[in-house]
Formats: C-alpha cells, sequence, structure tokens
C-alpha cells in the first residue's frame, strides 16, 4: 500500500456504484485514501449490455488492479455478429473484434467483480443519492435523500449521463449534453434463436433490433435502437420507457414482436438516448467527476467503459502523486486525461448512420460492405484503428 503520513483530504465520497466508483475506489484505498460509495439503487446492479476493453493500455489497468483474470473467466468469447433479414437469413457479419474488442464482459458481472474486490476495504451506502454539496476551506457538507449529512475531503460524481453531482456542483444537463439522435434499449431474454457466442441483427430504415447470447449461451440480450428528436420521459419510470419503445417499433418485423413481448417481464430493462457529454473542466473546486458524468464517450464509440477505468486509475494516482492536495490532484488528473477522452469521443462520431441506417440504400451500402470485409485488403483497418484509440495513452506507474 503507498500511504505517507503526509497525505491529506484522505476522506472522499463517490457518487454511483457501477464501474467507475468502485474502480476509482479500489485505486483508492490502496493509495491510503478512505472512499466511500453511495448508490441510489438497493444493490449492486445487474443486467446490462456486454462492455469490452480494447489494447494494452485498458488491459494494464485491470492486471495492475489484480481483476484481468477474474474478467477473462467471465468474458463473453463472442464471435462475429450476423445482419439478417426479415426471415433470419444472413446477409452480412461484422467482425468479432470491431463489435466486442479484446475482452469483452456483461456489464453487469464486471460490476460484481468490483463489488467483490472493493466491499471489504470500502463502505458502501446503497439505497441512496446526494441531495447538496455545500463546500467551505475544509472540505464539503454533503446531504443525502435517506441518511444523516456528513463531510468529506473531496466529492467525486461516477454516477453517470444522468450524473446528480454534476448538476449540483456544474449545473443542469443540457449545458452539457450532446444529443446523437439515437434512443437504446437492451434487457434479458431467453435464448430462444439457440444463438451459440454469437449474434443477430435485423435493420430498417431509423431503426435496429438484434439478439446477442450472454452466460454461456444460457441467456440472451435483446437491442433495440431507434433514431428520433429527443425524447421527454420519465428516467425512473420503466414502464413508460417499455410503452415508447413499443410504439417505436410497432410493426418492425423479424424477431421484434417476439422481443418486445418478452420485455414486459423483463426485470433489467435499460432504456436511455445515445449521447456524449463535452465540458470545459470536470472539477471545481473539491468537486470532481469520472467516467459518463465527466466525458460520455456513448455507447457507439465502443470506448465507455474503457475510459472509466482508465480514468479512475490515473485520477487516484495524481491525487496520491500530490500528497493529497486536491488543486494538483485534479489539475493532473485533467492534463493527463484531456486528449484521450477526446479521442475516445471521436471515435464514436458518425457510428450511428453505420449502425442505424436512416434509408434503404443506407442499409444496403451497409450491408455490402460488410460483406466484402472479409475479402479486402484493408480488413483489419476499423479493429487497428479502434485500438490505436485505447491505447492514447501514457499510463504512469503511480506505486514506483
Amino acid at each position: 500500500m503507498n500511504t505517507t503520513p503526509r497525505l491529506k483530504n484522505k476522506d472522499i465520497l463517490i457518487s454511483g456504484a457501477g464501474v467507475a466508483g468502485p474502480a476509482l475506489a479500489y485505486w483508492l484505498h490502496r493509495h491510503g485514501f478512505t472512499p466511500t460509495i453511495v448508490e441510489r439503487a438497493p444493490g449492486v446492479r445487474d443486467g446490462g449490455y456486454a462492455v469490452d476493453f480494447r489494447g494494452e493500455a485498458h488491459l494494464t489497468v485491470l492486471a495492475r488492479m489484480g481483476i484481468l483474470d477474474d474478467i477473462r473467466r467471465e468474458r463473453t468469447n463472442m464471435g462475429a455478429m450476423a445482419y439478417v433479414n426479415g426471415a433470419g437469413r444472413k446477409i452480412s457479419s461484422m467482425p468479432a473484434d470491431v463489435f466486442s474488442g479484446d475482452l469483452e464482459i456483461l456489464r453487469g458481472d464486471l460490476a460484481r467483480i468490483l463489488y467483490e474486490h472493493t466491499r471489504h476495504h470500502v463502505e458502501y451506502v446503497f439505497d441512496d443519492s446526494v441531495t447538496s454539496l455545500t463546500e467551505d476551506a475544509e472540505g464539503v457538507r454533503v446531504t443525502f435523500e435517506r441518511g444523516e449529512p456528513r463531510r468529506f475531503d473531496l466529492v467525486v460524481g461516477a454516477d453517470g449521463l444522468h450524473s446528480n453531482v454534476r448538476a449540483l456542483a456544474f449545473g443542469p444537463e443540457s449545458r452539457f449534453v450532446k444529443e446523437m439522435g439515437l434512443y437504446c434499449a437492451i434487457f434479458t431474454t431467453a435464448n430462444h434463436l439457440g444463438l451459440d457466442h454469437t449474434g443477430q441483427l435485423y435493420n430498417t430504415p431509423g431503426k435496429l433490433v438484434g439478439m446477442y447470447s450472454a452466460r454461456g449461451n444460457t441467456e440472451a440480450k435483446a437491442a433495440f435502437y431507434f433514431g428520433s428528436p429527443p425524447l421527454s420521459y420519465d428516467r425512473r419510470d420503466t414502464g413508460q420507457q417499455k410503452k415508447l419503445l413499443a410504439e417505436a417499433f410497432a410493426g418492425v418485423g423479424w424477431e421484434a414482436p417476439r422481443l418486445l413481448d418478452a420485455m414486459w417481464d423483463a426485470q433489467d430493462f435499460y432504456f436511455d438516448s445515445i449521447s456524449q457529454i463535452h465540458m470545459d473542466s470536470w472539477s471545481a473546486g473539491r468537486v470532481t467527476l469520472l467516467g459518463d458524468a465527466a466525458c460520455c464517450a456513448s455507447p457507439l464509440s465502443g470506448m465507455g467503459t474503457g475510459l472509466a477505468v482508465v480514468g479512475a486509475y490515473v485520477l487516484a494516482g495524481e491525487l496520491a502523486a500530490a500528497g493529497g492536495d486536491h488543486r494538483a490532484g485534479l489539475a493532473g488528473y485533467e492534463e493527463a486525461m484531456r486528449a484521450y477522452a477526446a479521442g475516445c469521443q471521436k471515435s464514436g462520431d458518425g457510428v450511428g448512420r453505420w449502425m442505424v441506417p436512416e434509408s434503404r440504400f443506407m442499409a444496403w451500402f451497409v450491408n455490402q460492405n460488410y460483406r466484402l470485409l472479409p475479402y479486402v485488403p484493408w480488413k483489419g483497418l476499423i479493429a487497428r484503428s479502434i485500438r490505436r484509440t485505447a491505447n492514447a495513452i501514457t499510463l504512469k506507474d503511480y506505486e514506483r
């Protein structure tokens, strides 16, 4: 453990127990800080889509955390994804290294691994959330929905695209969000197609629906994407969100009707916009942001989870290198991560037009490109480009 008697600002509150929050808590504890995690959900969230890691930078951080082998044991081992027509006949396929990176795992499985590696050293407060932040020269007074007010030296918002901490410390989400014109929904369903470490995708203009196997083919994930101007809905009302999805995909063929029928009983239904977060600064005084709360790259980038894990490593390391001086530590964090985050966000630009074509011609054009991809000289260009973006950061060894 890299502790020092001169370390200050040791008590740190992290909002969010998804991926970024526990990853940060792991490194903070390892450097001698005392992290506390508050999470609105009653426990670690299961479900969600598959997330992936790409390139040496991502895998190096996981190895230094000691969780790389655990993730490999739980990896999805997904192969290529097939695009199909309404009758289920294969039209083209997307290579596995483009779709699932170097190492893919279900988000819920990753969250569980991170929780198991931190729960003995980190205080977790579930079923609660932050309601106000009042900073003074000595720290931050935090009030909660359920618990008693507490004081912390620093507060970190690792609470996702719709960050509550960001809203309290920086202002309304509308100032920072970049809508990408798409919405998505994910939920667990039965693997009724008998998919074997693979998936199928079906698109019509402005819509895409897919299924891919999960957890050793014992279940499947249903995925829906559709283009839309900004929608107004209650983010906590899953019943309303399910109705929106059912309306958006009414009349769509292939397996869409069967998946929508199963949707009504899904316990892990997730629905949200495809968006990015762009901010001039991630820190304000003793409050800072991490992961999607700071610089969401969107699921289209394939970089969000890796960006969160790398950011957690850098944030904790820079605070430790500064002896807990939050001004120097947070400045070092932004300096190290800014260009990297911008590159990850850029990798998501334009992907929506390929993933969810707006016209029949564009859908045909996309399928032709995927059909020819195995035979062209530049067939590995996409995967190499994504991996180059993932590796575009030099990781310091903060414990040396």
